[in-house]
């Protein structure tokens, strides 16, 4: 056996025992209710673009679209930041009863359920909404200039995913890098919102 095999073999050993340690279980109740709040998250954004956005005009509609991709970058850097963060400091400052501590502390022990949301539910149901408002603003353009709708949707898209690929590269960087005081702002913000049970 080749020493690279030989490498793979102790990592999927060492993979088997860490799984077996943590007793990985998927929690179904979470999926049903992730899918749940998924399903309104998206079908409420899109009935806002869908309806608001035909009826603005071509500016207001680039604002809203720009509004759309900047929430989800700041939710995907959340969900980074939040599974990136250090738990200890936060159990620290929640000892001295500094505001949001104690939902930070949640936070990051449920980081894989929030980072889900954040990641999944916001940052991509914004990535999808604000394909369609960039198509619907695409055929605003090709209507006010008559260049062809193929053409300016193309550019379009093209521009919206270049732009929401680059920054939240950025943000990932940023995220990762400040994770503990984003998460904190994070908690801080939600901590006005709610108060978990002691």
């Amino acid at each position: 056996m080749n020493k690279s095999k030989l490498e793979l073999l102790n990592l999927k050993i060492q993979t088997r025992r860490k799984e077996l340690r943590n007793k990985i279980n998927i929690d179904f109740f979470w999926v049903i209710k992730i899918t749940s709040i998924a399903f309104i998250v998206a079908l409420t954004f899109a009935i806002i673009s869908e309806t608001l956005i035909p009826n603005v005009n071509l500016i207001i509609g680039i604002i809203i679209l720009i509004a759309f991709i900047m929430v989800g970058i700041l939710f995907d850097m959340i969900g980074v930041a939040v599974t990136a963060a250090d738990e200890a400091p936060f159990h620290s400052m929640s000892s001295r009863r500094v505001n949001g501590a104690d939902v930070a502390v949640i936070f990051k022990k449920n980081a894989d359920k929030v980072s889900s949301f954040c990641n999944d539910v916001i940052g991509d149901i914004c990535g999808v909404i604000s394909g369609s408002v960039g198509v619907i603003i695409a055929s605003s353009i090709s209507k006010s200039t008559g260049v062809e709708n193929l053409t300016v949707s193309l550019l379009v898209t093209a521009i919206i995913a270049s732009i929401t690929i680059g920054v939240k590269a950025i943000s990932k960087s940023f995220a990762i890098n400040k994770s503990n005081i984003i998460l904190y702002e994070f908690a801080k913000a939600v901590s006005y919102f709610y108060k978990p049970k002691k």
